[in-house]
Formats: structure tokens, sequence, C-alpha cells
């Protein structure tokens, strides 16, 4: 019984630490000059993201290009520049993140 606890707090443990890690990524390449998490800035905000592509199964790779190739049209008038910054990897790993938030 004392391993399984143990076993769900190490779990639990590398959840929230993957989840400050990409919220660090996301800080390391620029997405918060114009993003956060609850709140529209510039652009929208990651949880309004999450809510908008909830569902969509193609929702992964639409966003994965927006991050890499920019975009416009979707949030307003201001287009959204290509992040020049970020892999194809980090991308995933970004748009993973924003689609999990609550």
């Amino acid at each position: 019984m004392k391993s399984k606890v143990l076993m769900c707090g190490v779990v639990a443990l590398l959840v929230s630490g993957s989840a400050l890690a990409n919220a660090d990524l996301a800080k390391a390449k620029n997405c918060m000059a114009c993003h956060s998490i609850g709140n529209k800035i510039v652009g929208p905000a990651f949880k309004d993201v999450a809510k908008k592509y909830e569902g969509q199964p193609d929702a992964e790779d639409k966003l994965v290009q927006k991050v890499l190739k920019g975009g416009s049209g979707s949030w307003g008038m201001i287009p959204m520049p290509a992040n020049t910054q970020v892999s194809d990897v980090e991308a995933h790993t970004l748009v993973k993140w924003i689609l999990a938030l609550k």
C-alpha cells in the first residue's frame, strides 16, 4: 500500500514538474510576450485556446503550424507572427501543454 501511495506522489510530481517546465519553455521562447495562461494580452489566453480547440482531433497539428508559420483571422485582426525560435518538437510540446490547460 505504501508503495502505491509513493508511486502516486512521484507521478504527481512528474506531471506538475512537466507542466511547470512547459510554462518555462513558453517564457523562454517569448510566447508570454503576447500570451498568458489566463488573460488575453495581444493574443488570446492559452486557456481560451484550449477551450476553442477542445475535442478537435486535428487541433495539435493546426496549432503547431500556427506556432511555426504564424496565422491570422482566428482571434481578431492582429496576426500571430511565426515563432522562428521554436523547433518542431518544442512546438508540439508547447501545444500539448496549452491544449491540456483547463
